[in-house]
C-alpha cells in the first residue's frame, strides 16, 4: 500500500494498542504496547501501518512519502488533554504570592479573587483579543507534545460572554493544528451579581445559557463546578440533565475540596469523565470502578495550590478506575499546560508509574473526551499524532520533566513541530 508520510527506527514505539473500545483499568494502564526498533507509516493524514521498522517498510510503498528518522528515540502518540481552560484573558500572579502566604482557595474567591477575577478581565476583553492569547497557549503546548485538548468556556457567565469564549475556541480549532474539544462550563462560578441568589443563577444555566449554546452549536460538552460553596449536588443534576437532554456529552468538576458526591453524581448521569477527586469518597471510588466514567486527575493543580493531599491515584487503579490525567490549565489553580510536567507530578505524588502516567495522557485521555477511536494510540485508521522524544527509554519523560524533551512533532501526518 502506499503511504506518504512515515517514522522509522523508533528506539521503543510505544503505540498504547488495543484500548480504543474500552479504556485502560488496573494492571493494564502498566501495558504500553513498545515496539523496539518500530515505525508507523501514514497516508492523507492516518496511519496505514505500525510494527517493526523492517516489517512496515516492506508494508508500504514510500516514494516521494516524508520519511523521519527518529534515530532511536522514543515515540509516543500524540498526547491528549482532557481538562483545560485555556481561553482567558489577565493573569493571576497577586494570587499566587496569597497563596505562599497562606490563603486558601475558596477565601480567594470568597474575596472576589480566583475565577471571579478571571471572569471581569475575560468579559473586558475582545473575540480577537481571547483568540490571540489562546493561540499562544496552543502553540505552547503544542511544543510539548500536546495534540488534542478539551477547552471549557466559564470565564463569561453571561450568555453574551459564554458565546464569546466559545466563537474564540472555534476560530482557535481553524487557525492552529491540534484538535480542540468544546465544553460550555457556563456553571463555573456563581458571577458577583448573583452572590446573594445562585438559584437564578442556575434558572439562566437552564434557561438562557445551555438552549442559546445547544443554538449555536459551539460546544460538544457541558461541564459544572460542583463544590461546597460553588454549586450543589442538586443543581449540578438539574443543568446536567437538562445538558443532556439538549444533546451534549457531560463532564463534572467533582469532589475537589470536599466529598460532596461529586463522583457519584458524574456516573448517574453517564458523564464522560468526573475531573479533580482529591476528595472522592470510597463509594465515589466504588462507583467510578463499575461504570465508563474515566476519572480524571489533576496533580499539577494541588501542586499549584500547594495542597498536602493529592487524588488517591492508587486507590482508584486498585479498585479499576479508568483514570486519566490532564492540566487543568487556568490562569489561576494551575498556570501549566505541560503534560511532560503533569506526569513528574503524577509519579511522583501520585505514586503512578511512569508507563500508568503514559496511558493516562494517551488512550485514557482520549476516552475522557470521546475521542478514542480517532486518538490516543498508534494504531491503523486513527490520526497520525506522534511525538518524538529525545530521548532512549520512555521513562525519561516523567523522570526528566521540566526539562522539554520533544524533539518533533507529528500532527495528522505532518510535520508541525521540529526541523
Amino acid at each position: 500500500m502506499k503511504a506518504d508520510f512515515a517514522v522509522i527506527n523508533a528506539g521503543q514505539l510505544v503505540t498504547v494498542a488495543g484500548y480504543s473500545r474500552r479504556p485502560k483499568r488496573g494492571p493494564e494502564l502498566d501495558e504500553l504496547g513498545i515496539i523496539k526498533d518500530g515505525a508507523v507509516a501514514a497516508k492523507d493524514g492516518l496511519i496505514v501501518a505500525a510494527g517493526p521498522t523492517d516489517e512496515v517498510m516492506r508494508q508500504v510503498e514510500l516514494a516521494d512519502a516524508l520519511v523521519i528518522d527518529a534515530g532511536g528515540k522514543v515515540v509516543l502518540p500524540g498526547l491528549v488533554d482532557p481538562h483545560t481552560h485555556l481561553v482567558f484573558a489577565g493573569t493571576r500572579e497577586d494570587e499566587f504570592e496569597m497563596k505562599i502566604k497562606g490563603a486558601a482557595y475558596l477565601d480567594i474567591l470568597a474575596r472576589g479573587g480566583g475565577i471571579l477575577s478571571t471572569v471581569r478581565s475575560t468579559r473586558a476583553a475582545g473575540e480577537e483579543e481571547l483568540i490571540r492569547i489562546g493561540r499562544k497557549y496552543l502553540a505552547e503546548m503544542l511544543s510539548q507534545g500536546t495534540t488534542a485538548a478539551e477547552v471549557k468556556s466559564g470565564y463569561g457567565l453571561t450568555v453574551a460572554d459564554e458565546l464569546k469564549q466559545l466563537r474564540a475556541i472555534r476560530a482557535l480549532q481553524e487557525a492552529q493544528p491540534v484538535d480542540l474539544v468544546p465544553t460550555f462550563l457556563g456553571a463555573h462560578a456563581i458571577p458577583e451579581e448573583y452572590r446573594e441568589n445562585s438559584e437564578a443563577f442556575v434558572d439562566l444555566v437552564i434557561g438562557e445559557m445551555l438552549p442559546a449554546v445547544a443554538a449555536s452549536d459551539l460546544a460538544e460538552c457541558c461541564d459544572i463546578f460542583c463544590e461546597e460553596g460553588v454549586f450543589s449536588i442538586e443543581q449540578s443534576r438539574r443543568v446536567l440533565q437538562e445538558a443532556r437532554r439538549l444533546g451534549f456529552k457531560l463532564k463534572l468538576h467533582a469532589d475537589e475540596i470536599v466529598p460532596l458526591g461529586g463522583a457519584e453524581l458524574a456516573v448517574e448521569m453517564g458523564a464522560l469523565s468526573a475531573d479533580h477527586l482529591v476528595a472522592v469518597s470510597p463509594r465515589g471510588i466504588e462507583k467510578l470502578a463499575a461504570s465508563n466514567t474515566v476519572a480524571v486527575l489533576l496533580p499539577a493543580t494541588t501542586f499549584c495550590l500547594m495542597g498536602d493531599k493529592y487524588a488517591p491515584a492508587r486507590e482508584m487503579i486498585a479498585a479499576g478506575v479508568a483514570v486519566a490525567l490532564a492540566s487543568d490549565f487556568n490562569p489561576g489553580s494551575s498556570p501549566v499546560n505541560s503534560l511532560p510536567v503533569v506526569m513528574g507530578i503524577a509519579c511522583r505524588q501520585l505514586k503512578m508509574t511512569p508507563a500508568e502516567a503514559i496511558s493516562a495522557v494517551t488512550i485514557n485521555a482520549a476516552h475522557a473526551i470521546g475521542r478514542a477511536s480517532q486518538l490516543g494510540s498508534i494504531e491503523a485508521g486513527k490520526k497520525c499524532d506522534l511525538v518524538i522524544f529525545d530521548a532512549a527509554d520512555y521513562r525519561a519523560i516523567a523522570y526528566r520533566f521540566g526539562t522539554n524533551l520533544v524533539d518533533k512533532v507529528i500532527k495528522a501526518g505532518r510535520l508541525v513541530i521540529g526541523g
